[in-house]
């Protein structure tokens, strides 16, 4: 993975900040995208350097096409290619369906599907130039398994396994994997905040009694985008602590 070009979406915090540090370990030059906080963005950054790794963040609001075009034009122009896509970014509107707004509805879908759709699209035609590269899409098991009040959210994670199976088809026989992850109860501030009743409840959904950790999910990820999983394609590696076998 040394000097190859890394791009994770959603990177300045939770999962997506691990995703990052862990490529970064690798070796790889890791691009950090981010669209809230750029103080945030430039710590992560901050803490790559301090650990010997390579990186940079860029704004870019992946719901917008045209402005994941440019995101993407800008980072092939300064460094000539990308060898890996992390699709992380991703929000929640959590709401019971018959409440849920249809501004809460599309703003989830925006961002975590159509997101992940602008950068395969926008990064797709210089992999397949390099007839090389590894494409991992964070789903989750709500996309699996559904959740009550996240209608909106497991409709989004449920459509990334299909468009990682599809993008897999696509793309294969140019040397381009395309898998997904699926993460359990992870401890991040998305999970922080909720009650501990829900939290109590939610272990007890777990097989192995806890919620993960973001590093779990960024050792699935450094695997599927290694040498080692060349052969692993259109696949959902579900990080969940048994809770969808």
């Amino acid at each position: 993975m040394r000097e190859k070009i890394a791009v994770v979406t959603g990177a300045s915090r939770g999962i997506g900040r691990a995703i990052a540090l862990r490529l970064a370990k690798e070796g790889a030059f890791v691009i950090l995208n981010f669209n809230g906080s750029e103080e945030r963005a430039r710590e992560a950054v901050a803490e790559i350097e301090a650990a010997g790794g390579k990186a940079e963040a860029i704004r870019c609001d992946v719901s917008d096409f045209h402005g994941a075009e440019a995101f993407f034009a800008e980072i092939i122009k300064k460094y000539g290619r990308v060898d890996i896509l992390v699709n992380n970014a991703g929000i929640t509107r959590d709401g019971l369906l018959m409440r849920m707004s249809e501004e809460d509805f599309d703003r989830v879908i925006a961002i975590n599907l159509k997101g992940a759709f602008n950068c395969i699209r926008h990064v797709s035609r210089q992999m397949i130039k390099q007839r090389s590269g590894r494409i991992v899409n964070i789903s989750s098991v709500s996309g699996v398994m559904g959740n009550a009040g996240q209608v909106n959210y497991c409709a989004s994670k449920a459509g990334i396994i299909g468009l990682t199976k599809s993008a897999a088809r696509e793309l294969s026989a140019r040397g381009i994997t395309v898998n997904a992850v699926a993460p359990g109860f992870i401890d991040t501030e998305m999970t922080r905040v909720l009650s501990d009743q829900v939290k109590e409840h939610a272990v007890g959904q777990i097989p192995l009694g806890h919620f993960g950790r973001p590093e779990d999910i960024a050792e699935a990820v450094a695997f599927l985008v290694s040498d080692r999983a060349g052969y692993i394609t259109g696949q959902v590696l579900s990080v969940d602590g048994g809770m969808a076998m």
